[in-house]
Order: structure tokens, then C-alpha cells, then sequence
């Protein structure tokens, strides 16, 4: 079961990628469960698909046209799992703008594997450090 899931988070995160690549900010959006919540750096916490939606989009529109997800650990408990990854993003051309880290907890909806709290932060010193 472990080995399952943690193929279905992966398959869940390629769909996210190719979505980015897409720049299809509602195909990330309906990735996430109905009350998904994003905990980006330096922001509140954004809820809800709309709220999440946006987000995407803005982050799309100020020139980030792809992201790499590196899933390095995945815990499963029943209908809820938690991952532990590493994420790269790209703007024009592939250049590498940002490297970081993250964690998501999954829940299963509807029978299939969607994010429900996804938070991530930089691995890059602050600015000025």
C-alpha cells in the first residue's frame, strides 16, 4: 500500500508539472482539494481553488514557466498522506530562478490523491545574508 500511494503522489505531482509547463493555472487549482490551502513564503495562507488558482496564475504571469517536484519521502495513513520534497523553479529558457523544499498533506477526494495543505520555502540565502 505504501509503494501505491507514493506512485499515485508522484503520477499527481507529473500532472502538476505539466500543468505549470502549460501555464494552466486552473488544472493546478483543481489539483488540490476544495479546502486546500497553499502556505507560501511571505504571504498568508491562501484558501479555497480560487484563492489558489490566482495564486498560480500570478506566479505564471511574473515570468516562472516551469517546476521540477522531487518526492523524497512519502508517509501514508490511510486516506491521507504527507510528502517531503524538493522543487526547482524555472523561468525563461529553464533558467533555475529558485531551489527549495517542501511538504504536502494529501487527502484522497473522490478517489483520487489531492493536495490539501502544501507549504514550501526557499533554499537560498535571504537577500542581503
Amino acid at each position: 500500500m505504501p509503494q501505491e500511494i507514493r506512485d499515485a503522489i508522484v503520477a499527481a505531482n507529473e500532472k502538476f508539472m505539466a500543468a505549470f509547463s502549460r501555464g494552466d493555472a486552473g488544472s493546478i487549482a483543481a489539483a488540490y482539494t476544495e479546502r486546500g490551502q497553499i502556505l507560501p513564503p511571505n504571504s498568508d495562507v491562501i484558501e479555497g481553488r480560487q484563492g489558489i488558482q490566482t495564486f498560480w496564475q500570478g506566479v505564471m504571469t511574473m515570468g516562472l514557466t516551469g517546476v521540477k517536484l522531487e518526492t523524497v519521502e512519502v508517509e501514508g495513513y490511510g486516506s491521507a498522506a504527507n510528502e517531503v520534497g524538493r522543487y526547482t523553479l524555472q523561468g525563461e529558457g529553464g533558467q533555475v530562478v529558485d531551489t527549495g523544499k517542501y511538504v504536502v498533506i494529501w487527502k484522497q477526494e473522490a478517489g483520487q490523491w489531492k493536495l490539501h495543505r502544501d507549504i514550501w520555502n526557499s533554499s537560498r540565502p535571504a537577500p542581503g545574508q
